[in-house]
């Protein structure tokens, strides 16, 4: 019997949150963030697990980074900060069985917090990929990371996360994880 803080493949799902051009371009560890989200991005679709993204107010922040966006599916455009906000968001993943959420995107101290805040009042466990999340500012990222815990989320890392998906290790998916996992984020980011 596995302990119910675990994520698994069959209760859980991702959100990738804003990763946009003009957002990543003002981020100290942009590509270190991106390569890490392209990692659970990857991981996601090899344990067939639902994937969310979104975009914040495209006309202004841009598309979403190149390197993310033919891997993520189509992003709904939103203006509020939060994700809860977007129409059918909560229900796509509920309907694909996943009372987990794992966030990742940017920024932490807004988007990222106000939806993983939003997420826990609607009744979903949040967990926070603290190495796939960024701000601008270190402390506004690090202050986001304590108040989402302390209000339940979980945080933890992208490799903690998709090993913790993956459950055993001698399985094909074991294999691809692991390759995902030390993989050099140039690669990943198609450098």
């Amino acid at each position: 019997m596995r302990s119910p803080e675990l994520m698994s493949r069959r209760d859980s799902g991702l959100l990738v949150i804003d990763v946009q051009a003009k957002l990543m371009a003002k981020m100290a560890e942009a590509d270190r963030v991106v390569a890490n989200i392209i990692r659970l991005v990857e991981g996601a679709r090899i344990l067939s697990m639902p994937v969310e993204a979104t975009e914040q107010y495209p006309k202004g922040l841009g598309p979403t980074v190149p390197e993310l966006a033919a891997r993520v599916p189509p992003r709904p455009e939103k203006l509020t900060f939060s994700c809860a906000g977007v129409a059918g968001l909560a229900d796509r993943f509920r309907a694909a069985g996943a009372s987990k959420i794992l966030l990742s995107g940017v920024e932490a101290h807004v988007c990222v917090l106000q939806t993983g805040l939003d997420l826990l009042a609607d009744g979903f466990r949040v967990y926070v990929a603290a190495d796939a999340v960024c701000s601008q500012r270190e402390q506004d990222r690090a202050l986001a990371l304590s108040r989402l815990e302390r209000s339940g989320a979980v945080l933890t890392t992208t490799e903690a996360a998709l090993f913790e998906w993956t459950e055993a290790a001698g399985t094909p998916e074991f294999k691809e994880m692991s390759r995902l996992v030390t993989a050099p984020d140039a690669a990943l980011l198609g450098r």
